[in-house]
């Protein structure tokens, strides 16, 4: 079913179809590089080629290792529910195609919750802490030759557009597309159409020791803060409700009674 579907999207946008990778994976390597050749093999049948294709996996240590030995084969893989900067890094060293940060969610956790060192540091330099992931993210990626594109998710208006201008990619709901549409925004204003974040702004961030460092499973394990480690587990709860519920439909229709 997941084929399918990428296979009819596929011939109806360019560039890259993003196929989900089943979270119940999510902590075995091997399992989720299994998927993935499984994937693979269905979208070669249905003559989908493989650089049209990313794969969707969560990014835990083990969905980061599956992306580093992925894409050494040449397959392109998509690392979602990254919360953290230790996540982004880890993933951009594994050579990630794209790294997907959430913008939104980070901002509700810190409205809701404190306690989270990367989050509180960030309110102190009066960023917003979800803003403020995606552009040292970004900075990193791009000051040291990482591969890796960077997609900001969950904008909540277009100020958040504007202030993540020069991102790699956004997803934008279509509200939020709709109002830009309509809206004349003056240069001088606040948020006006001024590239926030390029190759040369990343050249001029300075990075801790700490943040260079080579991340392992250990390492990432203890950089991580209470806000990725819960919004990654809430996030993967999600997803495997909605694997769950999909095959239980998928059960009650297949095969067709008369076959």
């Amino acid at each position: 079913a997941l084929v399918n579907v990428g296979g009819d999207l596929a011939k109806l946008v360019p560039g890259r179809v993003s196929t989900e990778v089943d979270a119940r994976r999510a902590y075995d390597t091997h399992g989720i590089i299994r998927r993935v050749h499984d994937l693979l093999k269905l979208y070669n049948e249905i003559d989908v080629p493989p650089e049209r294709l990313l794969f969707k996996i969560p990014s835990t240590w083990q969905g980061i290792e599956a992306s580093r030995l992925l894409e050494s084969e040449g397959i392109q893989t998509h690392l979602t529910f990254v919360y953290s900067f230790a996540q982004a890094a880890a993933a951009a060293q594994a050579g990630a195609s794209v790294i997907q940060i959430f913008v939104g969610r980070v901002r509700d956790w810190a409205r809701n919750h404190s306690g989270d060192p990367e989050i509180e540091a960030a309110i102190q330099r009066g960023e917003d802490p979800g803003l403020g992931l995606v552009t040292k993210a970004y900075n990193y990626i791009h000051k040291y030759g990482h591969k890796s594109k960077l997609m900001a998710a969950a904008v909540r208006n277009k100020q958040d557009l504007f202030s993540l201008l020069g991102v790699d990619y956004v997803i934008a709901p279509l509200k939020i597309l709709q109002s830009l549409k309509e809206s004349i925004t003056a240069p001088d204003e606040k948020y006006s159409y001024v590239r926030r974040l390029s190759p040369q702004s990343a050249a001029n961030h300075n990075f801790t020791a700490e943040e260079l460092t080579k991340w392992d499973q250990l390492s990432l394990a203890s950089a991580m803060g209470p806000a990725s480690v819960q919004l990654l587990a809430a996030g993967l709860e999600g997803y495997v409700n909605q694997a769950n519920r999909v095959e239980e439909l998928l059960d009650k229709i297949w095969p067709p009674p008369n076959v």
